[in-house]
């Protein structure tokens, strides 16, 4: 349990660091968002944070063809100049 304290001109509150663990919160940069019953805090999601994890996940769950294979190996950058 925690209460608000007065930071400056505004308030905050002190997180303990046993619920900083479970929640995985320490060193990351936070969000705040407004929900029903209060305010959610969670760390910012990168975008595409965790694709690469659930592509090799679901590639693991299925067998690839070659052409499949071949997309998968590209290098994510080409140097070359496209014709359109």
């Amino acid at each position: 349990m925690t209460t608000l304290i007065r930071i400056g001109n505004s308030q905050g509150i002190r997180i303990p660091k046993a619920i900083i663990e479970q929640a995985r919160l320490g060193d990351k940069q936070l969000e705040f968002k407004i929900i029903d019953d209060g305010l959610l805090i969670q760390p910012v999601k990168k975008n595409r944070e965790g694709w690469k994890e659930q592509f090799d996940k679901a590639l693991k769950a299925q067998e690839s063809s070659a052409s499949d294979q071949e997309w998968l190996d590209a290098p994510l950058v080409d140097e070359e100049d496209w014709e359109w």
